[in-house]
């Protein structure tokens, strides 16, 4: 494991694994260098779907037996980096819904022209502030881009930030995997953190 601040990015389909796999890798990264776990959940309880969604992270994650300090974090992650330690471990689940939230905060904003560089930059700094103040930095996000884009300018907005997002982020990362039915799959990075 690298002996600085790493950023990981674990992309996947819905379902896919990315976040079991995503929550081992953290608690091998606080096995290595004894940091508190910090779990950044993005997710709002919207409905009752949303709700059973969160209930079932919170139970997969208690079951691991990794103490866990959860933050729930819908938007601007900034803060949280002043509550970070050196060797602490940050797994962000997931960038897809911080970006929805980010997206709907304001009634209309994604359809002001500057929206989509103004939101990627927003992220990206915040992304590399909290980064910069850990061990390791997991950020797990949903891979949407597979299917065609609906004729639709709010689908074509939001999968054409994600992408950005994606790549920009894959350009800063140390690692980066894609996970395929529960197989991750090191896209980059050498050996395994």
């Amino acid at each position: 494991m690298a002996g600085q601040s790493s950023l990981i990015f674990i992309s996947g389909g819905v379902r896919s694994g990315k976040s079991s796999f995503a929550e081992i890798l953290a608690g091998k990264w606080e096995a290595e260098y004894s940091g508190q776990l910090h779990y950044v959940a993005a997710g709002q309880p919207s409905d009752h779907e949303m709700n059973a969604r969160i209930m079932r992270h919170q139970h997969d994650r208690e079951l691991r037996g990794l103490d866990w300090r959860t933050w729930e974090i819908p938007r601007n992650l900034s803060p949280l980096s002043m509550v970070l330690t050196r060797n602490d471990i940050v797994l962000l689940d997931c960038l897809t819904t911080l970006l929805n939230n980010e997206f709907f905060y304001k009634e209309g904003q994604w359809e002001t022209n500057d929206f989509p560089k103004m939101i990627v930059t927003k992220l990206m700094n915040e992304l590399k502030q909290v980064a910069q103040q850990t061990r390791a930095f997991i950020v797990v996000s949903n891979e949407v881009l597979g299917e065609a884009i609906a004729d639709d300018r709010l689908v074509y907005t939001y999968s054409k930030v994600l992408g950005e997002l994606h790549q920009a982020l894959v350009k800063e990362a140390d690692y980066a995997y894609l996970v395929e039915t529960g197989v991750p799959i090191m896209m980059k990075g050498e050996g395994s953190p």
